[in-house]
């Protein structure tokens, strides 16, 4: 549990710093994951943003994503990041000011584990709330 609250605060410092609209090319295979990483994104539905077609693609690679969105909710950000073997999600509900960890599994394909809920900070909130009305036109 100790190393999934480190990745949690290793992540989130480094995805803080980076950008939350990205842009894909279809055309270039490998794209979209390479655009993701080390992102914050948005997690719209409709209509769809980048984020949730991110969560939607790693829900059918790594489907306890979808029991635990299933039964939570969708997030209003996902951050997503990866080193050697392992991908790291966060999930971020602004209403509720908590965020969820999660990496996979090593030897499990398909398998993640999941910590938290963690508490978001009031910089934090500040931050991807700002970058939500951004993206909503400041409504």
């Amino acid at each position: 549990m100790k190393i999934l609250e480190t990745a949690l605060v290793t992540i989130i410092g480094s995805l803080l710093m980076s950008s939350c609209g990205v842009v894909s090319s279809p055309l270039l295979p490998g794209s979209e994951a390479a655009a993701a990483k080390n992102q914050i994104m948005l997690v719209r539905q409709n209509p769809p943003s980048f984020g949730f077609q991110r969560l939607s693609t790693q829900a059918r690679s790594y489907p306890d994503i979808s029991v635990f969105t299933d039964g939570r909710g969708i997030p209003d950000f996902l951050a997503e990041t990866g080193r050697s073997e392992r991908r790291y999600f966060i999930f971020y509900y602004l209403t509720d000011r908590e965020a969820y960890a999660c990496r996979t599994r090593i030897g499990n394909r398909g398998a993640v584990e999941f910590a938290g809920p963690y508490p978001i900070t009031k910089n934090e909130y500040k931050l991807l709330d700002d970058l939500r009305r951004a993206a909503e036109g400041g409504r």
